[in-house]
């Protein structure tokens, strides 16, 4: 498999350090508020690249942390005059309700800050034991002037970085460029007891204490989104590689940006899309189905035609699952076809092949499209047999499980009034009264549901 590697811009081999096992390392949320559509993409793409190592027969160990002290959780607690663990708390209840409803996987392990506090204070001990860091009347900075390759993830040298930096008002820093890996108590907010003084951590030093904690010194993949990429993990590596003098990790995967009608997702332009409130309107799937529909890398542009069409290409999966169930019953025994065993080895292949390809889910759902093509045609002749719906069936959920797709698996339950009205128009086709049949169909339609007449019989489903 090959993955475009962030830090030498190009396409390089996965090649995991321990031998059938991929390690893999992704920057979790903020925990302060509901998850946002940018949020959910780290969340689906990473779900999905674990879901396709399985796949593959790799094991993987996946770790995905939460930023349970922040200055954003502080100013909300703040507002709701509550305490900071309380709505960090709340805000990862309801993270695992969004995951759950995109179909996201829980992580192997997911470690938040608040419980990690010694590790983190240790290697900020190490840093500042090695001379990479320093104390400023109880803040400890990180100092980048003693790691020269600061800048080579994104790609900036370092004049360029300092061109844009500056020291805040009550910063005690040496240099622009330094950054805090551990803060001072200030009144009000949580600390806690340190070699420095009562503190808390800086953000960038609790990925680099966890992913060494969890996972190793260096790590097969780290995962996030490309806004991370300077500060967030400019200073994980500069911080991670002085302490261990270790790679931090071999390959820096991260996904594009997500725009909103061609602009960038914003409050203050008022584009700003929470999971909830989208998935209140058009379900969780189109939201995880559109979040994969282009390749990780690109800027994907969400608008209300995209999700509309997202919602369609899903029901045409749902269709041609419904009706490989529907056709099992009735088809006759035998063995699969050969050329129902040759459409599914060249569905696999090219599925494979696209994904291999630095994780191409865009290229990998058109060939599960093209086996859903070959599918629909197959099904309706009436020499089907069994065995070649069940090589159909079996692919085609194999497949639509790596993408972490169709996993609304209950059929609704037609209401009362709907199936009478099928009874009767049933009535109506066997004497041969078409007008009446049709005005049926009709009246069924305006209560939400479609009437389709199939090989197997009439069906009926939601609009």
């Amino acid at each position: 498999m090959q993955l475009y590697n962030t830090m030498t811009r190009k396409k390089e081999e996965l090649v995991p350090i321990t031998k059938d096992t991929v390690k893999i390392y992704c920057c979790g949320p903020t925990v302060y508020n509901l998850i946002h559509i940018g949020n959910a993409r780290a969340l689906c793409v990473f779900d999905t690249l674990r879901r396709y190592l399985e796949f593959r027969g790799y094991k993987v160990l996946y770790v995905q942390n939460f930023t349970d002290v922040d200055d954003k959780i502080i100013k909300k607690a703040n507002e709701l005059q509550k305490t900071s663990s309380e709505v960090s708390e709340n805000a990862i209840k309801e993270y695992f309700t969004d995951a759950k409803g995109l179909n996201v996987r829980t992580a192997d392990i997911h470690p938040k800050v608040t419980e990690n506090m010694g590790i983190i204070i240790d290697i900020v001990k190490t840093l500042v034991d090695k001379g990479y860091a320093y104390e400023a009347d109880g803040d400890v900075y990180f100092d980048t002037a003693k790691f020269p390759e600061y800048g080579k993830l994104s790609h900036q040298p370092l004049d360029d970085l300092k061109a844009g930096a500056r020291i805040e008002v009550g910063e005690k820093k040496r240099d622009p460029m330094d950054f805090a890996v551990w803060k001072a108590a200030k009144p009000g907010e949580p600390y806690w007891d340190s070699p420095f003084g009562q503190g808390r951590p800086g953000w960038h030093i609790e990925c680099s204490a966890m992913s060494r904690h969890y996972i190793g010194d260096t790590i097969d993949i780290h995962g996030g989104g490309s806004d991370l990429i300077f500060p967030h993990h400019e200073n994980e590596i500069a911080q991670s590689e002085c302490a261990t003098g270790s790679p931090l990790a071999n390959i820096w995967m991260h996904n594009g940006m997500l725009n909103v009608d061609n602009k960038k997702m914003s409050k203050s332009a008022g584009n700003f899309f929470l999971v909830r409130d989208m998935a209140e309107k058009f379900g969780y799937e189109p939201i995880r189905f559109m979040l994969l529909s282009v390749h990780y890398r690109s800027q994907l542009n969400y608008t209300l035609e995209v999700i509309e069409s997202c919602k369609a290409a899903l029901s045409r999966l749902y269709t041609c699952r419904d009706t490989m169930n529907r056709v099992l019953g009735a088809a006759k025994d035998g063995d699969a076809d050969a050329s129902v065993l040759e459409d599914v080895r060249i569905a696999r292949e090219d599925f494979i092949k696209a994904m291999d390809d630095d994780f191409n889910t865009a290229d990998g759902i058109a060939a599960v499209f093209e086996l859903t093509r070959k599918i629909n045609a197959a099904v309706n002749s009436p020499e089907i047999t069994k065995g070649s719906v069940k090589a159909y069936q079996d692919e085609f959920t194999a497949l639509t499980n790596v993408l972490g797709l169709l996993y609304n698996n209950s059929e609704e339950e037609i209401p009362s009034e709907v199936t009478e009205l099928l009874e009767q128009r049933k009535a109506a086709r066997k004497a041969k009264d078409f007008a009446t049949a049709d005005a049926l169909r009709d009246k069924i339609a305006e209560m939400g549901y479609i009437v389709e007449e199939t090989r197997q019989g009439t069906i009926v489903k939601k609009a």
